[in-house]
């Protein structure tokens, strides 16, 4: 009988061990989680006129022609960036895929957004200045511009662009000597 009532003790004080245990870990983890979050948000205030916008060639990993400017953050390293893509009249970008959620608003011009492995411009939806969407990631999707336009992408890091075609992949091209 007593060793019986000193299984049960042991049982309940493990049992208080572990639960407390179990609380510290969650208390650990809600405050990384907070810190985490904390970091995440600018510290400093920034604002962009129209004519503070520097534009500077985009990525290799798009089609020549382009521009692009980051506002915040770094679209190469984790976390939460703005950027903005200049985009001439008719450039195109072959369809492809993004690892992560993309959500464009549209400046000005117009974007046309194509769903599918292929270009299908029939079925293309049109997005005039003032247009919002996102799509999620592995959606495989082809865009191209009426006019000059400028689309703003608020994403999380790192970005990533991988086309369906690899040919298609500027990166891929083959250098001159």
């Amino acid at each position: 009988m007593l060793n019986n009532h000193k299984t049960r003790n042991n049982s309940a004080h493990m049992k208080a061990i572990i639960g407390s245990a179990l609380a510290t870990l969650l208390a650990i983890v809600f405050i990384h989680a907070q810190l985490s979050a904390e970091e995440m948000q600018s510290t400093d205030m920034q604002l962009y006129s129209p004519t503070a916008i520097e534009w500077k060639t985009a990525p290799a990993a798009l089609p020549p022609g382009a521009k692009m400017s980051v506002l915040e953050g770094d679209p190469t390293k984790e976390g939460p960036f703005v950027v903005r893509f200049q985009f001439p009249d008719g450039y195109h970008v072959p369809p492809h895929t993004h690892p992560k959620t993309e959500r464009v608003t549209v400046i000005s011009g117009m974007l046309h957004l194509s769903t599918g492995e292929a270009l299908d411009r029939s079925s293309a939806k049109k997005l005039p200045a003032g247009s919002f969407g996102y799509w999620p990631a592995g959606m495989k999707h082809t865009a191209w511009s009426e006019g000059e336009t400028v689309i703003q992408l608020h994403g999380t890091g790192p970005w990533q662009i991988n086309y369906v075609n690899p040919a298609d992949d500027p990166r891929n091209a083959k250098k001159s000597p």
